[in-house]
């Protein structure tokens, strides 16, 4: 018994949501119209960045990569979560656990990274307007753009090489719909105390110092706002950072809603479902129904279409 109680896990199952028949197909059929809708809103978002010229700017360039990380996220884990509404198994095996956990790591970080970069952007292009050119070039936001993408991936390293020295040998069974660090803690026979500490000086300072950027950006730019003496000014200004503060918004309730000490709580999987499947769906609608430039160039696409279907 003894030995058995030992056995290392590698393999878990994924609870997921429910066992009842239809609740499951209901479920599927949501959750796949999301990820549908989710998947043609972000790389269309992308295509159309990469695809019109006037659109390579500092704020645009931004955002496509923004939009390449909500496809990240959101099929990091809809695909497998779909597949197991209908499996009897619903299994997945420690290599391609670590990897959903590696690619969901990836695209989060990232996300606070570009939404910090973008929070600067609208600093400079409000408050300074004359010296935006120099102060977000191109080339700045490039770097800015290649240095979230390899801060991110050594932030995600770390947390699966850490996770890959725990053993598990609790129970096979994930109390979630995916392999988040925090279900497999409470899996594993190894004291992770390493890890919660790798996460309080790698993740937090992360945390931090994104959210004191988009604040203090927010606040300049507010001050700046306040000064304008003509109303007609003061909403052109403020409707250039109106999408970014609402997403920055919704993207860090969520997220801090999630960080929280290591223990268990029902609150995992409905703030997850949100921070993983709801805000990469909601991100493409954000900015582009109130961007006039990317409606302006999905008119000019539409509009060939458009005279071919009236005549």
């Amino acid at each position: 018994m003894a030995k058995e109680n030992q056995s290392l896990t590698t393999e878990f199952i994924l609870k997921g949501f429910t066992d009842h028949p239809v609740l499951k197909t209901l479920l599927f059929l949501v959750f796949l119209a999301i990820y549908l809708i989710t998947t043609v809103g972000n790389l269309g978002l992308v295509a159309l960045i990469f695809r019109e010229r006037h659109l390579h700017t500092p704020m645009y360039i931004l955002l496509g990569n923004l939009a390449l990380m909500d496809f990240c996220c959101s099929s990091a884990i809809t695909p497998k979560m779909l597949q197991n509404l209908f499996s009897k198994d619903r299994m997945i095996s420690l290599y391609e656990c670590m990897a959903q956990f590696y690619f969901l790591c990836l695209a989060e970080t990232a996300d606070c990274f570009l939404l910090a970069a973008m929070a600067y952007d609208r600093y400079v292009a409000i408050c300074k307007p004359l010296q935006y050119h120099t102060m977000m070039s191109k080339k700045l936001c490039i770097q800015m753009t290649m240095g979230a993408y390899i801060a991110s991936n050594l932030h995600s390293m770390i947390h699966v090489g850490l996770l890959l020295r725990l053993t598990f040998c609790r129970s096979s069974q994930i109390d979630h719909f995916f392999c988040d660090i925090l279900p497999l803690y409470r899996l594993s026979c190894t004291d992770p105390y390493i890890n919660e500490l790798m996460i309080y000086i790698f993740s937090m300072p992360i945390q931090i110092i994104t959210i004191a950027t988009v604040l203090i950006s927010y606040v300049y730019i507010l001050f700046t706002v306040f000064k304008i003496k003509s109303r007609e000014g003061r909403g052109k200004a403020l409707s250039t950072c109106a999408s970014h503060f609402l997403s920055v918004s919704i993207f860090y309730i969520c997220l801090l809603m999630y960080i929280r000490p290591f223990e268990e709580g029902d609150k995992d999987i409905p703030v997850a479902i949100f921070y993983t499947i709801v805000i990469p769906l909601l991100n493409p609608f954000i900015y582009s129904l109130r961007n006039k430039e990317v409606i302006n160039v999905l008119k000019k696409i539409m509009r060939p279409y458009t005279i071919l279907k009236q005549a």
